[in-house]
Formats: structure tokens, sequence, C-alpha cells
């Protein structure tokens, strides 16, 4: 029997956990925090989208960082593996719009409580408020760990402590520290999943606004990064929403390059149908100044930004509106045009874009090739997804392989 250390309660290493104890191993599951799964329990806004509804082949597609890599652990522990790991956790599961997996219930306590009852069933150790603060090895093998100034023995550790984002939720870092001691090298960290700043100080006027059925195209240097159709909305100083956070990560790190992001806000119209559509709109409100005749064509909040930026002025009667002028008109709300600055930062990121170098890591083990016996698991490593519960599915594939691996 070997004596396991595992290092964060999230749901890779409580996944990891788990596994490990029920090969007959002796786990000790090491948590900072008061209790488990904090990150976990604010992930899809308090519904937790736990995975997607998709084939292995479905998750490398929708990996940004180091897909192949995850081959073994996605093939390994697939979505249908993860719905029937908590079904039979008594959590009763449905699935949404592009393949979103959800508790029922809509709440992510659930999911937080069922990893827990798994961990203790398995019978793992659970020791909370305990943060491990050292890892010993000796001749490239792993032979304990420090944790609250004592020393523990141990044949095997997994280090699952997660990335930056969210660090009012203990993703500190401190396990890419302790990677780093052991000799692992860890890629450049950037935010990602995360809301974007803007130049325009227009956007404050707008904050809370959402739009639906947009189009967002995203261009760096003038080179196009990345095109949708969906939902996003405007922040206090930039841009969020489904659309922007998948964006963002084809631009976290080129924050030092031009960044443009143009809303299409009639993307089911082309320039002629949008054209008679104005033509039409203005001869119902003829007689009505420039500023008042878009009620029917743009959400409230956004007529009087959209006023400013069209160049018309806005008590010009709107019969006398030239050619021209509905031309640029058009023009803007088919290119509604913003300038990227940067994003929000870690605090609102959902995840790590960065890691532990993928070179220095088994892909069929998740086990270190510098340190034997130790592993890695979620966040932690140099892999990332898109939105969609993408990257929950990255903890909890790659938490089972570090887990029946050690």
């Amino acid at each position: 029997m070997k004596t396991v250390a595992v290092i964060g309660a999230g749901p890779a290493g409580m996944m990891a956990a788990g596994c490990a104890a029920e090969r007959g191993n002796k786990v000790i599951l090491f948590e900072k925090n008061d209790r488990v799964g904090r990150k976990l329990f604010i992930t899809g806004k308090g519904r937790c989208n736990l995975t997607n509804n998709t084939d292995p082949e479905g998750l490398i597609a929708n990996t940004a960082g180091n897909p192949y890599f995850m081959y073994s652990a996605y093939y390994g522990f697939t979505p249908a593996d993860t719905m029937d790991f908590f079904e039979g956790l008594g959590v009763r599961l449905k699935t949404e719009r592009g393949g979103r997996v959800f508790p029922v219930s809509d709440k992510s306590g659930d999911i937080v409580r069922a990893m827990e009852r798994f961990v203790k069933k398995s019978g793992a150790e659970l020791r909370l408020n305990t943060a491990v603060e050292d890892i010993y090895a000796e001749d490239g093998v792993i032979r304990g760990i420090k944790a609250d100034g004592r020393d523990i023995a141990c044949d095997a550790v997994i280090i699952a402590s997660g990335g930056l984002s969210y660090p009012a939720t203990g993703s500190d870092g401190s396990g890419l520290g302790l990677a780093r001691r052991l000799g692992h090298d860890v890629t450049k960290l950037y935010p990602s999943l995360v809301p974007l700043d803007t130049e325009e100080k227009w956007v404050s006027e707008l904050m809370g606004l959402s739009l639906k059925n947009i189009r967002l195209t995203v261009t760096v240097d003038g080179t196009k990064v990345y095109s949708d159709f969906g939902e996003m909305l405007f922040t206090h100083k930039g841009i969020s929403g489904p659309l922007v956070l998948t964006a963002s990560r084809y631009v976290t790190d080129k924050t030092d390059k031009s960044i443009k992001a143009y809303i299409d806000l009639k993307p089911a119209l082309d320039d002629k149908e949008l054209d008679n559509r104005l033509l039409r709109d203005f001869a119902k409100y003829a007689n009505k100044d420039f500023k008042n005749s878009l009620d029917d064509l743009l959400p409230l909040k956004l007529i009087p930004v959209a006023v400013r930026l069209s160049g018309i002025e806005p008590e010009k009667k709107v019969n006398t509106v030239t050619k021209e002028e509905r031309r640029a008109l058009r023009d803007l709300i088919k290119k509604f045009p913003l300038t990227v600055t940067g994003t929000s930062g870690y605090n609102e990121a959902v995840v790590t874009a960065g890691g532990v170098n993928v070179d220095e890591i088994d892909p069929s083990t998740m086990g270190s090739k510098l340190v034997k016996g130790l592993f890695f698991a979620g966040e932690i490593i140099d892999v990332d997804a898109f939105t969609g519960g993408f990257n929950l599915q990255i903890a909890f594939s790659t938490g089972h392989l570090a887990g029946i691996s050690c």
C-alpha cells in the first residue's frame, strides 16, 4: 500500500484522491481552505456546467491549449463517464444548449457535496485548513511533504492546486511554486475566458446591457482571429458574456498588439437588407429627429451612443438624412467598433492559460518525467479549453488518470 498526498480539494484533486484511495492506497487530501470545492461552487454562475455532452474528439476540438496532450486522459474518462459518475452519486443531470451539462437542481453545491461524499466513501482522509508548504524528493524520487510545519512521508504526490484564476477561492499559484522547486518549467501564465477592457469610455453608459443574436469579430493587428454568433454584454469598463469570454482566449497573450472588436448588431441582414430596413424605419418616423428614429432598430440604451458614433446630428429630421449618412449608420450597425486594451485579470478569469510544461509530464499517466512519484491534475497543467464545461472535464479526466496511475 502506498501513501499518496493530494494537494488541493478542487474537482481534480477530489477526483484524484478518491480514485487513488479506491485502489487500496492510503490517501491524504490536503486543502488549505476551510471547505472543499470553493471554486467549483461558483462555476457556471453557481449552476456548475460540469461537462459537455460530446465525445473525446469534441473535447479535443474545444481544447485551446495543448489539446493532443489530453488524448489519453479524455479517452480514459469521457464526458459520458463524468455523467455516469455523478448520477451514480445521486445527482440528476440535464443537457442544455451547446451540449452543456448541469445538475437538474441548477445548484453547484450538489456537485461539490457529491464529490465530497466520493472522497469520504473511498476512504481518503481529508485535512482542511492545511497548507502544503514543501515537497521532498531524493535522487529524483518523491519522499514526502511538509504540511503546516510537519513532515509527512509519502510515496506519491498529486499536485491539483489550480492556477491563478479567482484567487479569492485559494487559487494563488502555490502549487506552481512547488512544481518549480522540483525542477519543472512553468510556461507563461495568462488569465483566460475573461472579460475584455476597452478604450472607449462610453461602454460605462451601457453597463448591464445584454446583446443577443449578434456576431462578434475580433482582429489582432488587422488579422481576424475570432468570429462567432451569440450573446455578449457590456460592463463598466468593457465587454463580457459568452462570446467575449471565448474570444479572450485568442487575445489574452497579445494585449501588446492592436486588438479590435466589432459587433454586428444585425447579422441576419446583409447590407442591402439593412439599408431597406433603415428606409422603412425612416419613412415611419419621417418627421421625427434622428435621435428618436431608432427605437425599432436598436436597444434603447444603445441609441444615444449609436447616434454619437454615426456622425449624424441628433436633431436632424429623419427626412433630411442623406444617402451617405444612412450608409455610415448602416456600416456602424454592421461593424460597431471597440478597441481592446487588455483583460480584467485573474480576479474575473474563469481559467488560467499556461502552467506546468506538458513536455515534462507523461500524458498516459499525468506523472512527472523529472521526479518519480510526482503527478499533476487540473488547471495547474498547461492545458485549457473554451467555455461549455470543457475545463471541468479537463479536471475530471486528469484527476482520474493521476489517481489511477499514482
